[in-house]
């Protein structure tokens, strides 16, 4: 299914997309100008609403347009086809208000047609890129046609539909441009199409169980699972000494740890999966890992969230390096002045009635992937698990739940390290140290013999930590 595909680009570099983009927000705001005749030139309330619909709909899609060839040409062209769905729509809306109903039928299907043969082309589904020649030309056939049926039956025509005229015309080259910018990517990789996100990419191969599971349990804490363990350190401990005299001196229990879970996403990437809109996603740019930081260990210190950003095949020196590097990057200063918390200090200004809907609109926004990304990027909500050390606080591991806002699918929290006097195989009383962790796990993204396979490789690990120092790391990739 990743493979039935091609991908298109186009090339910032490329001056044909910045000429389509000018071009197409020119003939935005011929749209846009035309709202004046909707307001003097319409002799009764339809005449308005139909004004204005004509005038908005395609003024809407060519900024569409222009903004999605500057923004994600280069990795999503395939959104440049929702512009080509709204002309449909207006070329079906006007065919049904103004002709007989067999030849508004014929245009409709032809319509329909047109724009899903763009989105094939843009998708990748149908090739090669020229065929959009077909729509593109029959649009801007379509919008002569208009404009001549205008001029026949109009007794004068008025400046607005001059405007309008030249609008459309903009509309076309632009489109026309495009066809000459587009370029097909041939570097064998997966390229996002429809249903992907900025962050994650849509399984789409998932039993049926799985794909109905999420609506059954549509909120994270409906579907949390808790499983404890508790580890032997008495090898980690060791391991932990040897690396802070290799050089690595704040080295500790929080760096193995997520050098072991590193090396398990690697080996298990289905747990490197979220659910968003009720759909499982993968994340194929690497894991972000989440976890609460003060500058002091005082009540009064702030704290924030940091973020590290990991890839699959991180050696335990790369994860130590990202990790205190993105740490110390929080800790330069007293106010901790992150882009977190510079986000969350601007809705902090928002009155309580007013935030209470921004808050909606950022989880309608989630739900279809329309967050911006730089929202993505310093979101604590978002990423691949949460972090907690409480045997920094002295005290043991907690069940934390899972938030429902956001899409974090595990949340690991570790506790303090604690002796148990133990028998052992000849009978002697033994003294070992453990240290507890508790894993809290959205169900839906894998079944349970998978989270049980991945638990066990993760204890393993830590308890031959010397694994993690191997050179040739087991690296796989989700399903499709």
């Amino acid at each position: 299914m990743k493979h039935s595909r091609i991908a298109y680009t186009v090339s910032r570099k490329n001056p044909l997309v910045w000429i389509a983009v000018v071009l197409a927000l020119a003939s935005a705001v011929g749209f846009f100008l035309r709202l004046r005749f909707a307001e003097q030139g319409a002799d009764n309330r339809l005449d308005f609403w139909i004004g204005v619909f004509f005038s908005v709909l395609p003024g809407l899609g060519a900024v569409y347009f222009a903004y999605q060839l500057a923004v994600n040409g280069k990795e999503r062209l395939f959104r440049l086809s929702l512009p080509f769905w709204l002309l449909a729509a207006e070329a079906i809306f006007l065919a049904w208000a103004f002709m007989a109903w067999y030849y508004a039928l014929l245009i409709t299907a032809a319509a329909l047609v047109l724009a899903w043969l763009t989105h094939s082309v843009l998708k990748g589904t149908i090739v090669p890129h020229w065929i959009l020649f077909v729509p593109v030309g029959m649009f801007s056939i379509g919008f002569f046609l208009v404009f001549t049926m205008i001029s026949l039956f109009a007794e004068e025509l008025s400046l607005w539909d001059w405007v309008r005229f030249y609008a459309e015309v903009l509309l076309s080259a632009s489109l026309l441009l495009l066809l000459f910018a587009i370029r097909k990517v041939e570097d064998g990789k997966y390229h996002p199409t429809w249903g992907d996100r900025f962050d994650g990419r849509k399984i789409r191969s998932l039993s049926p169980i799985a794909v109905v599971g999420t609506y059954i349990m549509p909120e994270r804490n409906q579907a949390n699972v808790f499983f404890p363990d508790k580890l032997e350190i008495t090898a980690l401990e060791k391991y932990v000494r040897e690396k802070r005299a290799k050089g690595f001196e704040q080295f500790g229990m929080t760096e193995a740890l997520l050098a072991a879970y590193v090396r398990t996403v690697s080996k298990y990437p289905g747990i490197n999966r979220f659910i968003s809109g009720e759909k499982i996603y993968t994340r194929e740019d690497g894991m972000q890992f989440c976890m609460t930081v003060k500058k002091e260990m005082t009540k009064e210190s702030p704290d924030t969230v940091i973020k590290v950003r990991l890839q699959p095949g991180d050696t335990v020196e790369e994860v130590y390096r990202k990790y205190h590097q993105t740490l110390n990057d929080a800790k330069k200063s007293m106010e901790l002045d992150s882009s977190l918390d510079g986000v969350t200090a601007l809705f902090g200004m928002i009155p309580g009635v007013v935030l209470k809907f921004v808050i909606w609109l950022l989880k309608f926004l989630d739900y279809f992937g329309l967050l911006p990304r730089f929202i993505l990027e310093v979101s604590p909500f978002h990423g691949s698990i949460f972090f907690t050390s409480m045997g920094s606080l002295g005290i043991p591991a907690v069940y934390h739940h899972l938030y429902n806002f956001g899409n974090l699918p595990i949340f690991l929290a570790f506790g303090r390290k604690y002796r148990v006097n133990e028998v052992d195989d000849q009978g002697n009383t033994v003294s070992r140290k453990y240290l507890d962790y508790t894993f809290n796990v959205d169900e839906r993204i894998v079944d349970g013999f998978y989270y049980a396979t991945v638990i066990k490789y993760f204890h393993k690990l830590l308890l031959h930590p010397e694994r993690l120092d191997e050179p040739d790391m087991e690296i796989n990739r989700d399903i499709p």
